[in-house]
């Protein structure tokens, strides 16, 4: 005998004795829980499917432990923009034994009404001084995303530092403008970023073309 039941948010096909690993339960080790909402018995050749739940089935099982899953690395990478970022993530999960299946009877579990929470006095805070606009560049200005290692976020913020042409780029230092990029999350090497905008600046693409090939998120390879 076998049932499809959902525990946790997810959908297991269980039988008596089984072992399952389920996203965490806030339910204390040796504790029994039940999980009602069966899907799916099979006993044999006799099969019941729920419409979409089994009216008076349900699945008893016995928390064993909680434990946390394997790490699982998730890396991100934006080509030519200098962006990397890598974060470790681990599941908490419960063990859980499945001791009893049952096919009918099986009390319904009953959700409390959530009381109204009571209104939270909302203080007054204190008036913060308002930072300095930078100010703006004047005159058209160029798509600094064209620059290997610039993306919107950089570009953004360059604009409101006054620089928004690639001859304004080209004529600031590279310790300034990781000066002026300093809040922007990330690790960018601007060290090529002047010369590049030399290039845009100049119309020399092609040249600039060739050179970002080898580059990359603006950093030599």
């Amino acid at each position: 005998m076998y049932a499809i039941v959902e525990m946790a948010g997810q959908q297991f096909k269980v039988a008596k004795d089984q072992k399952v690993y389920v996203h965490r339960l806030q339910v204390e080790e040796g504790k029994k829980v039940t999980f009602d909402n069966v899907l799916l018995l099979a006993d044999g050749s006799n099969v019941t499917i729920g419409a979409p739940a089994i009216d008076g089935a349900a699945v008893e099982a016995k928390v064993v432990k909680h434990l946390r899953g394997d790490k699982v690395i998730v890396f991100h990478k934006k080509r030519r923009k200098g962006y990397r970022k890598k974060n470790g993530h681990r599941q908490s999960l419960t063990e859980i034994v499945i001791e009893s299946i049952i096919s009918k009877g099986a009390k319904k579990t009953e959700t409390k009404k959530a009381e109204p929470k009571a209104k939270k006095v909302e203080e007054k805070a204190a008036p913060v001084a308002a930072k300095p606009k930078a100010k703006k560049a004047t005159g058209k200005a160029d798509d600094l995303k064209k620059v290997e290692g610039i993306g919107p976020k950089i570009a953004e913020t360059l604009n409101n530092a006054g620089i928004s042409t690639f001859a304004e780029l080209a004529k600031t230092d590279a310790a300034k403008i990781s000066e002026i990029i300093a809040d922007v999350r990330g690790n960018h090497v601007t060290d090529t970023w002047p010369k590049q905008a030399q290039l845009a600046a100049d119309g020399k693409w092609d040249e600039l073309q060739k050179w970002q090939d080898e580059l990359d998120g603006g950093v030599a390879k």
